[in-house]
């Protein structure tokens, strides 16, 4: 149920990944869409990567854990021959099973207009596919 004061905004991120495995940090770019969006109002921001071969995680960054969390997925899904989903790159299909463990989204609460993250917390997209190096991620904010 919606009244006059519920408000809804979004707009759709162009992210370069590049050729590589990649944790790109999306923290700055949500921010400066709530600081428009959101106007000092409270609500909920979700992020959303509308692709078959990425995710949305929120983690600290740049002391490791973003290179860690890609080493885990790297043993995790290793890019070998053993998936049956077989085009693009060596194990690409590997790429295909990374959004049942990193989600396509995030929904993350917003109060008085800024995201509400813990200390060492980014929102990041998580991309280990290296045939597709552009991506789309959609911010939308609900008050």
């Amino acid at each position: 149920m919606t009244d006059a004061t519920t408000t809804f905004s979004t707009h759709v991120l162009h992210v370069r990944t590049g050729s590589r495995e990649r944790v790109h940090d999306l923290t700055r770019e949500c921010e400066a869409f709530l600081n428009e969006a959101a106007a000092g109002r409270d609500g909920l921001l979700n992020v959303f990567v509308p692709h078959a071969t990425a995710g949305i995680a929120i983690l600290e960054t740049g002391a490791g854990s973003d290179d860690d969390l890609l080493a885990a997925l790297r043993d995790l899904l290793p890019a070998d021959d053993r998936w049956r989903h077989r085009h693009g790159s060596p194990g690409h299909g590997r790429d295909h099973v990374l959004p049942a463990l990193v989600p396509p989204h995030a929904t993350l609460p917003v109060l008085g207009g800024r995201l509400e993250l813990g200390t060492w917390q980014s929102v990041c997209l998580v991309d280990t596919n290296v045939d597709n190096p552009d991506r789309q991620v959609r911010l939308t904010f609900l008050g």
